[in-house]
């Protein structure tokens, strides 16, 4: 049975993949507070801590999930020490120990958008679109992705992917579908919506693929909007004429995700299964 590690497992998505894995792997994980699930092991301390991580010494990891990590609307600071030198010591530690499988949780904040004045260099936004945040969460993101490319960059048998995660809701407590309305803050990850049980698969289909040297980042998003308006209409009302949105105009494309989800179907096989029910 293979050793998997998952960092933050007793927050919202941490917890139920780890009992979601449990049942076909040893999971061992760490998290401040006890994830409290059965059939698994916990270890109590920080991962971006050498010494918490020393506990892990005496397992043989094959693959490593990383869910910890301050969230949108942290400091700057506090983003920086814990997203990005906190997994660098977190992949440092077990690249050392012969770990060649990461699955990162990373954001669709990483491109900017928690900010009014952001604008995407094109949409559908690609993977890798480049970040351009104003914000500090966003760009902890991006560095994180950066972090992972810098330790490939050294072990080049590294299989990395990072998902960038849209905004994850409990399947039982899916939001209404969005108006065209004034744009606010983080506007895009309100129409930008995935149902927990799909990001659980999400997880374990890219910790399950065959092993793949290299990194890759991954829109992880329902291939279609949280929207009753047609997508064109709503960015219109947000971005004016900054922005193309023809794309958008495009006969079948008037409710398409503003986040390109082409090469995680292609790579990983995954598509959303709880979609929007528009009337």
């Amino acid at each position: 049975m293979k050793t998997v590690a998952i960092t933050g497992s007793s927050g919202f998505i941490g917890k139920a993949l780890t009992a979601k894995l449990a049942d076909n792997y040893e999971v061992v994980t760490i998290s401040r507070k006890n994830p409290g699930v059965s059939r698994t092991t916990w270890i109590r301390g920080e991962f971006g801590s050498f010494e918490d991580l020393r506990a892990f010494d005496k397992y043989q990891v094959d693959a490593v999930i990383h869910l910890a990590a301050v969230t949108g609307g942290c400091l700057e600071r506090d983003g920086v020490l814990v997203n990005v030198e906190g997994t660098r010591c977190l992949m440092r530690y077990f690249m050392d120990r012969g770990c060649r499988k990461f699955v990162m949780a990373s954001s669709i904040a990483a491109v900017g958008m928690q900010s009014v004045r952001f604008r995407p260099v094109q949409v559908p936004i690609p993977d890798e679109h480049p970040c351009l945040d104003r914000d500090g969460y966003g760009l902890s993101k991006y560095l994180m992705e950066e972090i992972t490319k810098y330790h490939h960059r050294q072990q080049d048998d590294l299989d990395v992917i990072n998902l960038r995660l849209a905004s994850i809701v409990p399947d039982e407590n899916m939001p209404p579908l969005a108006r065209a309305r004034e744009i606010t803050q983080w506007a895009l990850g309100g129409i930008t919506i995935m149902a927990l049980s799909d990001t659980l698969r999400a997880f374990q289909l890219a910790l399950e693929a065959p092993l793949q040297p290299g990194v890759r980042i991954l829109n992880t998003v329902c291939p279609v909007a949280w929207v009753a308006d047609p997508v064109a209409d709503i960015l219109q009302g947000w971005w004016g004429d900054d922005v193309d949105l023809s794309y958008f105009r495009q006969p079948g494309h008037e409710f398409d995700s503003v986040y390109d989800s082409n090469r995680i179907r292609k790579e990983l096989g995954f598509t959303a299964k709880i979609l929007p029910k528009r009337g």
